[in-house]
């Protein structure tokens, strides 16, 4: 490997031998830093942030074992090289068992010297990335355990695992409750950020009039209650990832700032004309169509800050279209519920499970959480369908033509004309497949010719709304 830009704290209360150490470690293009004393080093491991520390045994206040456990709990990290003043077979096997990576003695030889900082460099480094890679799967399994083992979540999975090794700006869109904040979360956690902060706004949350401050920090005595400095939220994200909640109700004034700070890598606090570089990878999720949005005569959304944004896109699917997941969470939910609240819920009745897997979820996994904690704080030991309130969608117009099924619009008051007829089509479609059903006796076959569909189809539909299938044919003028 090349040891070139390795930075090596030396600590030794001899000059002479941290020169010597520093010549031998230049020459391969490492990066030396001096230490004489404990204190000393130990405040270099902290401000220096070293790739391999190599401490004297007999370092003055408290020697390099000491040294050595002390600097390891600034940095887990750190790889570290004792050196000792004259071969000592106990002193060797103590240092290695107290966790050093490597040993050397006095006098320094030149080919030692480098053979041993070259294996704890590499030793070190494989180390790192093994556990880089352990932590990403770790991280991988964890957005599918927190959303579900569908096929939809192990694709979402899959993206955001691409996404996150590079420092593209990444659009998360989906509904309401759907998980965007989830997604974000693990791109953060798989990322080369991951030791920086990750800091969220949800600019729906942050009145007009107040969001500069917010995102970008003032100056004492920039306007009238501005009485002492304030960091903005991308100053806090610097060296890490800064998440942009609900950004489609950024108003455009901001839109404009957050374009140079996209561009620039630069903000200016409200009151200063001081720029101030920041170093952070940004995401931000909407549930709305944001090309939409640019597109409409009157655009509520600049176009160029969006295509800023819009490096990467991840579209995150509601909870209808992925019904794989609803038990396995409602599940989760339930599990979760019982050890916050001391209970022994254990089960659904099939009722139950029917309802859940045939609901629409309008408001999707947050609601499901909503309603299995109810659920929960209401059962004995099992959840039965009048556990499960399903009080979220109101008839707002009847229908007259043969018994069709009415209108309804959920009364979240930031639903879409596309989610009300998402939600309608479904209720359409089941009761459709009901009513062809009951005209077949139940024949899943008969239906699908009737329907134009394939039996695969019908057969997964059936199973979707969770129909019963009634065993007899049906006379004509029952309907």
């Amino acid at each position: 490997m090349t040891a070139a830009g390795n930075k090596i704290l030396i600590v030794d209360s001899q000059e002479g031998i941290c020169a010597l150490f520093s010549e031998y470690l230049k020459n391969e293009g490492m990066i030396p830093v001096v230490a004489h004393t404990a204190e000393a080093a130990l405040e270099k491991v902290r401000t220096e942030a070293p790739d391999l520390l190599i401490v004297d045994l007999e370092v003055p206040e408290m020697g390099g074992l000491k040294v050595m456990k002390a600097a390891k709990a600034v940095s887990e990290d750190l790889a570290t090289i004792l050196v000792a003043g004259t071969p000592n077979i106990r002193e060797a096997v103590a240092a290695i068992r107290a966790g050093a990576h490597g040993y050397l003695e006095k006098p320094l030889k030149h080919h030692e010297v480098l053979r041993v900082v070259f294996r704890v460099l590499n030793e070190s480094a494989l180390q790192r990335k093994g556990r880089r890679l352990s932590c990403q799967a770790e991280d991988a399994a964890s957005l599918r355990e927190s959303m579900g083992p569908s096929r939809a979540v192990t694709r979402l999975s899959a993206e955001v695992a691409r996404v996150a090794k590079t420092n593209f700006s990444v659009l998360i869109l989906g509904e309401t409750g759907a998980g965007k904040d989830l997604v974000a979360g693990a791109i953060h956690k798989l990322s080369s950020r991951s030791r920086g902060p990750f800091v969220a706004v949800d600019c729906g949350a942050i009145p007009e009039t107040l969001i500069e401050g917010e995102l970008f920090g003032h100056e004492k005595g920039a306007f009238t209650g501005a009485d002492k400095q304030k960091i903005g939220k991308f100053e806090m994200a610097t060296g890490g990832t800064f998440f942009l909640d609900e950004v489609s109700n950024m108003p455009l004034a901001s839109q404009a700032k957050l374009l140079r700070v996209l561009q620039d890598k630069t903000i200016h606090r409200i009151g200063s004309t001081r720029p101030i570089d920041v170093d952070v990878r940004v995401l931000a999720a909407s549930n709305r169509d944001m090309h939409e949005l640019t597109e409409a005569e009157a655009g509520s959304f600049r176009r160029d800050v969006y295509f800023r944004l819009n490096e990467f896109t991840i579209q995150v699917p509601p909870l209808r279209e992925r019904r794989e997941d609803i038990l396995y969470l409602a599940k989760r939910f339930v599990d979760l519920t019982n050890a916050e609240l001391q209970k022994q819920v254990r089960s659904f009745t099939q009722p139950a499970v029917d309802l859940l897997l045939a609901y629409h979820w309008p408001g999707n996994v947050r609601q499901l959480r909503s309603m299995i904690r109810r659920a929960v704080l209401l059962a004995e030991d099992t959840i039965t369908a009048q556990h499960l309130a399903f009080d979220d969608a109101r008839p707002v117009a009847s229908a007259d033509l043969e018994g069709a099924p009415s209108v309804q619009i959920p009364p979240q008051r930031d639903c879409s004309l596309k989610e009300i007829v998402q939600h309608n089509t479904a209720r359409v479609e089941r009761e459709i497949l009901a009513h062809v059903l009951r005209q077949t006796g139940g024949n899943k076959a008969e239906a699908a010719r009737l329907l134009h569909i394939d039996y695969k189809t019908i057969h997964l539909k059936i199973k979707v709304y969770g129909l019963q299938i009634a065993r007899h044919r049906v006379r004509k003028g029952d309907f």
